[in-house]
């Protein structure tokens, strides 16, 4: 794969991290990501808004922004490491496949595994990948993939390479996916490239966004991820399907969402995507 076969798509989170101070609904997000000069949409269960459970609605509003939507990314209170919440939570993932089971090609985004409860750390990897490989199997059946998508958020499981190692160990290569988080990645430890590598099967799309040498979110191109090297590793993925979602976290995000992603877009075609 070249550069030129790169599509470039856009996550919500930079509008959701705002909490109560984004006041605006899902159509509002399509048009700040399509003037950005985006090809494509990552949208969260948080962002849905009134289009959850009206996928034709919501297809016929991607297209008339010109948007496809790349995936759909959710997450649950339980952080996926509760063995009570295990039901609830498959529930919740065949909902949402079935959502984006109209939507061809796009994939459902399981959030990163995440510390809720009392207990030996290590136990609740095994009730994670229960979760997720489910979830697998459940998008097998219905043509939709499902990829995992670690963080490095307050109490993540998923945080360090020993982590990755742990849950990877565990997950059907053949029913789930990775999400690699560039930014997330760097702030857990500093052998991105060689976890991509190390990875690379698994790879369906990339999340790609920076951070400074303290792990302080940063503008893409403003930070330490080596982008032409991401981009490289992805183009021997062979299970990468050529989206490149950015994601912006940045205090410059947080003051001006659309233009930080506009920005972002423009600094993208300054790597030929």
């Amino acid at each position: 794969m070249t550069v030129k076969d790169l599509k470039v798509g856009c996550q919500t989170f930079t509008w959701e991290m705002l909490g109560d101070r984004f006041t605006g609904g899902p159509d509002d997000l399509l048009k700040a990501i399509a003037d950005g000069g985006y090809a494509g949409i990552e949208i969260t269960d948080t962002m849905i808004g009134r289009y959850a459970g009206k996928p034709t609605e919501f297809a016929a509003a991607l297209k008339a922004s010109g948007l496809t939507l790349v995936s759909f990314a959710f997450g649950s209170s339980s952080g996926f490491t509760l063995k009570e919440a295990i039901g609830k939570d498959v529930e919740t993932a065949k909902r949402w496949i079935d959502f984006v089971a109209a939507f061809p090609g796009a994939l459902v985004s399981m959030g990163s595994a995440t510390v809720v409860s009392e207990g030996p750390r290590d136990g609740k990897f095994a009730i994670a990948a229960d979760v997720y490989n489910q979830a697998g199997e459940l998008g097998r059946k219905a043509g939709v993939q499902v990829a995992v998508h670690p963080s490095s958020h307050h109490n993540t499981l998923l945080f360090d390479r020993a982590d990755y190692d742990a849950i990877f160990a565990l997950l059907d290569p053949d029913l789930v996916g990775w999400v690699p988080d560039t930014g997330h990645i760097l702030r857990g430890h500093k052998d991105m490239a060689d976890t991509l590598t190390t990875y690379r099967d698994r790879i369906r799309y990339i999340h790609l966004k920076d951070v400074d040498a303290q792990g302080t979110w940063a503008m893409l191109g403003k930070g330490v991820c080596d982008t032409p090297r991401v981009i490289e590793i992805a183009g021997t993925a062979p299970n990468f399907n050529g989206w490149l979602v950015l994601e912006e976290e940045s205090d410059t995000a947080a003051a001006d969402p659309a233009g930080a992603v506009k920005t972002n877009r423009q600094t993208m075609r300054g790597y030929g995507a």
